[in-house]
């Protein structure tokens, strides 16, 4: 009675199912929980990578601006050397160019609008935009700089952008590191910030490091950014000068 019971109760079972049973063995069940296993640790492994990306993506919509740039190295400085900086970054007086010809006034504000036009993209207020450029073309020429290669400098080292910090903590336009400001400043580094102050260290300490290589702008060049004789800096630099190049013929 009970094996005809048992008998009549087989035919209710999934066919379906009992081949599927006795087709696993031990290992392609094993196998088969190894597959759930790891698709469920490739999903927890996906979210983490997407919840990472995502911070990734928040950090980088909301860090301050980070300049690409190395850093100028504190070196010793004799008195004199120090005394001289300290003078050439002195003086407060008003960046307002001064010509003794109406022509040499006159090739100046035609480099004004030329390089107004070619900086629109990256400051779009003509006020600040002439300022800014005002500023570079007579600290530049105070330090007996080309005007170009200090554009090209501060497109490499900042973007043009007044308030870029390195990873290193240098500041500002030309990425002015700190230990200056103590060294022939008055010790206040937030100054750094401030336009007409940056471009005038940047320009003086350029100077500096000029006349410690004999005139090499290569050499020069390394050493304002801690790269001193590795040519990836200094071409970085070349390269972007070109942009900022001007002459009458043009």
């Amino acid at each position: 009675m009970g094996s005809d019971h048992n008998s009549g109760q087989q035919p209710n079972r999934s066919k379906a199912e009992h081949s599927r049973n006795c087709a696993l063995t031990p290992f392609s069940r094993a196998s088969e929980a190894k597959k759930s296993e790891d698709f469920k640790q490739n999903r927890r492994l996906a979210g983490i990578n997407i919840a990472r990306g995502a911070t990734l993506l928040i950090a980088s919509n909301f860090v301050p601006s980070v300049a690409f740039a190395g850093r100028q190295l504190e070196e010793p400085l004799a008195d004199s050397v120090r005394g001289a900086l300290s003078a050439a970054i002195s003086s407060s007086a008003p960046p307002i160019p001064e010509f003794n010809n109406t022509e040499s006034r006159l090739q100046y504000l035609r480099w004004l609008g030329e390089m107004s036009t070619r900086l629109k993209k990256k400051k779009t207020d003509f006020e600040t935009r002439k300022e800014f450029l005002q500023t570079v073309w007579y600290e530049s020429k105070r330090a007996g700089l080309d005007t170009s290669l200090v554009l090209g400098l501060i497109q490499v080292e900042s973007a043009f952008r007044k308030h870029a910090i390195s990873v290193v903590g240098a500041r500002g336009y030309m990425q002015i590191m700190p230990f200056w400001a103590r060294v022939i400043g008055d010790g206040d580094a937030s100054k750094l910030f401030h336009m007409q102050t940056n471009i005038r260290f940047g320009c003086v300490i350029l100077r500096h490091y000029l006349e410690r290589e004999r005139g090499d702008t290569f050499m020069a060049l390394g050493r304002y950014n801690g790269s001193r004789g590795k040519p990836q800096y200094p071409n970085a630099v070349y390269a972007a000068q070109k942009n900022w190049l001007w002459s009458e013929k043009m």
